[in-house]
C-alpha cells in the first residue's frame, strides 16, 4: 500500500488527487446563483479531475481470459523433491510461499455469465526468494491446438462473429472441423467438466511440458493441481439457469467460502519423464493436445495450495495482475514445446499493452525478492527510484554489479538436451489417427461415468444452429472417435 494512504482506524480527510482538501465533493463552481442554471468554470479542479478520471478508469480488457475471480493464498511444500529441482520454494518440507490466483473463463468478455461452457484459465503467481514463479494453466489437461500460429484463430472462432457480433456455432465448429487435432479437448469441453459447479471444484493442469533442473541433471515434467473439494459440475440446464439468475455465481461462491473460513485447497502433483523416456515415447512430449497416461507416469505429490484471503480491492489485486509462462525461477525451465515458447512472448506482451511497460512494479505483481534491473529504465508510470544515477548501459566499470547463477550465461542451456529437438525449419503439424486415440479413451471414460448421453446432448445443442454442411463435417469428425458417437449426435440433431 502507498505510504500516503490513510492508516486503518483513522478517519480520512477528503482531498483531490494532488492532496488539496476539499470541503464538499458534490459542488461545482459556476457563474450565476440559480440552482439549475449557470456557466461551469474550467477553474473547478474538482469537477474537471472527477470527470476526466472517470473517462479513463477502465484499462484495456484482456483479449482472452477477461472475466475472472481471484484470491490470495499460500503454497506449502509437503514432499521432498530436492532430487528433481533446485527451486528454493519447492525445497524444504513445510516451506510456505505467498500466492495470488486468478481463474477465468477464456472467450467471454468482462461481465459475462460465469457458468457458461468454456475452458477455465488458471493464473497462479508464487512469490519466492528467487523471484516470482508464474504458472499459467487450464482446467483441462490438453488444448485445442499445438501450432501457436493458430492461437488467434481458435480464440476468434470461440468469440463473436465479425458481422453479427453474436457467438456463432458455425464459426466454432468450422474451425474445429478443419483443425481436428483438438478433438481430445473438445471431448472434455462438451462433457460436464465444461460447466464446473464452482472454481473450488476444478483441477488445473500445466498442459505444457516443463524442465525441472537440479545439480545432477534434469527431468521433463507436467504439473497438476487437484482439488481437495472434489470435482463437481453443472448440467447444461443448471449452468444456463444460473447464467440468467446469478451470472456471477462463481465469484460469489469463492468469495463467500473464503469469508466464512472455508478455505479451498489443491494438491500439486508432478508427472516426471527422463530424457531417455522422452526420446522413445509414443507421443511427442511437446504436443499440448496429448496427455501422459498416469499408468505410464504416475502422479507424485509436491505440496498444497490454500486460498485464505479475498482481494482488498478487485481492480488493484486481480484486474491489474499479470501472469506469464516466461516468469520462471531457477530450477524450472522451458522446453521446446512450441505453444509454451509462443506464450512466453505473448503473455508479457499483452501485459505491457494493458498495464504499461512497468507493470511488474504494481503491488500485485511486484516480487518480494530484491530486484535490480538498471538496463530497463524510464517508461510510463515508473514507481521506484529508477536506479538514480546508476549506469543504464552494460559493461560499466563505474558501478560494481554482482552477477550470479547460470540463467542467461554464455553457452548455458537449462538442463540441456536441446540437440534432440532438431534444426530450425518451417513447420505445421498434420492430423493423424493418433490424434483420436486419447479422445476414444475419453469417450470410454464418459461411458463408465454414465455421461455419454450428456455429452451428445451438449454437442447437439451447441451444433444445432450451425450450417447443415458444418453439422455434417462435425458428425464425421466425431465418427472418427467412435461411429456410435457420430450417429448419436446426428440423431440428436434431427430430434
Amino acid at each position: 500500500m502507498m505510504s500516503n494512504m490513510p492508516t486503518d482506524g483513522v478517519v480520512p480527510t477528503y482531498t483531490l488527487a494532488e492532496g488539496c482538501p476539499v470541503a464538499d465533493p458534490t459542488t461545482a463552481q459556476r457563474v450565476g446563483n440559480s440552482p439549475v442554471k449557470g456557466l461551469i468554470l474550467l477553474q473547478d479542479t474538482q469537477l474537471i479531475e472527477t470527470l476526466a478520471h472517470f473517462s479513463r478508469e477502465r484499462i484495456p480488457e484482456r483479449t482472452v481470459h477477461a472475466s475472472a475471480v481471484g484470491a490470495w493464498g499460500e503454497f506449502e511444500v509437503t514432499h521432498d523433491i530436492s532430487h528433481l529441482t533446485s527451486a528454493k520454494f519447492l525445497n524444504g518440507i513445510g516451506k510456505k510461499s505467498k500466492v495470488l490466483l486468478r481463474v477465468s473463463t477464456v472467450g467471454p468478455e468482462r461481465g459475462h455469465a460465469e457458468t457458461v461452457r468454456d475452458v477455465r484459465g488458471w493464473g497462479m503467481k508464487i512469490f519466492t526468494e528467487e523471484g516470482n514463479q508464474d504458472f499459467v494453466f487450464n482446467d483441462i489437461p490438453v488444448f485445442f491446438i499445438r501450432d501457436p500460429i493458430k492461437f488467434p484463430s481458435v480464440n476468434r472462432s470461440h468469440k463473436r462473429h465479425p458481422a453479427t457480433n453474436l457467438p456463432d456455432s458455425t464459426m466454432f465448429w468450422d474451425f474445429h472441423n478443419n483443425n481436428q487435432e483438438g478433438i481430445h479437448a473438445l471431448m472434455i469441453l462438451f462433457s460436464n467438466r465444461g460447466t464446473p459447479a464452482s472454481i473450488r471444484h476444478i483441477n488445473s493442469y500445466s498442459g505444457h511440458t516443463y524442465k525441472l533442473t537440479a545439480q545432477n541433471g534434469f527431468v521433463y515434467a507436467k504439473i497438476h493441481m487437484k482439488t481437495d473439494q472434489g470435482i463437481k459440475n453443472l448440467s447444461e440446464d443448471e449452468a444456463n439457469r444460473l447464467a440468467g439468475e446469478n451470472p456471477f455465481y462463481h465469484t460469489a461462491d469463492l468469495y463467500n467460502a473464503i469469508e466464512r473460513g472455508d478455505y479451498p485447497s489443491w494438491i500439486m502433483y508432478l508427472q516426471v519423464m527422463t530424457p531417455e523416456q522422452a526420446e522413445n515415447y509414443r507421443w511427442n512430449i511437446f504436443d499440448m493436445t496429448k496427455v501422459w497416461p498416469h499408468s505410464d507416469f504416475p502422479l507424485q505429490p509436491v505440496g498444497k495450495l490454500t486460498l485464505n484471503r479475498n482481494p482488498t480491492n478487485y481492480f488493484a489485486d486481480i484486474e491489474q495482475a499479470a501472469f506469464s509462462p516466461s516468469t520462471i525461477v531457477p530450477g524450472i525451465a522451458p522446453t521446446a514445446d512450441p505453444m509454451l515458447q509462443a506464450r512466453m512472448f505473448a503473455y508479457p506482451d499483452a501485459a505491457r499493452y494493458r498495464l504499461g511497460v512497468n507493470y511488474q512494479q504494481l503491488p500485485c505483481n511486484a516480487p518480494i525478492s530484491e530486484v535490480y534491473t538498471p538496463y530497463q529504465r524510464d517508461g510510463a508510470s515508473r514507481h521506484n527510484s529508477n536506479y538514480g544515477g546508476d549506469p543504464n548501459y552494460v559493461g560499466s566499470s563505474l558501478r560494481p554489479v554482482n552477477f550470479k547463477g547460470q540463467v542467461g550465461a554464455n553457452g548455458f542451456s537449462p538442463g540441456g538436451h536441446e540437440e534432440w529437438v532438431g534444426s530450425v525449419a518451417g513447420y505445421s503439424s498434420e492430423v493423424t489417427d493418433e490424434d483420436f486415440v486419447q479422445a476414444r479413451e475419453m469417450w470410454k471414460v464418459l461411458g463408465k461415468s454414465n455421461e455419454q448421453d450428456d455429452f451428445v446432448h451438449n454437442v447437439a445443442r451447441h451444433l444445432k444452429s450451425a450450417l447443415p454442411q458444418v453439422q455434417l463435417e462435425t458428425i464425421n469428425m466425431f465418427k472418427k472417435v467412435d461411429p456410435v458417437l457420430g450417429s448419436s449426435i446426428k440423431k440428436a440433431l434431427s430430434s
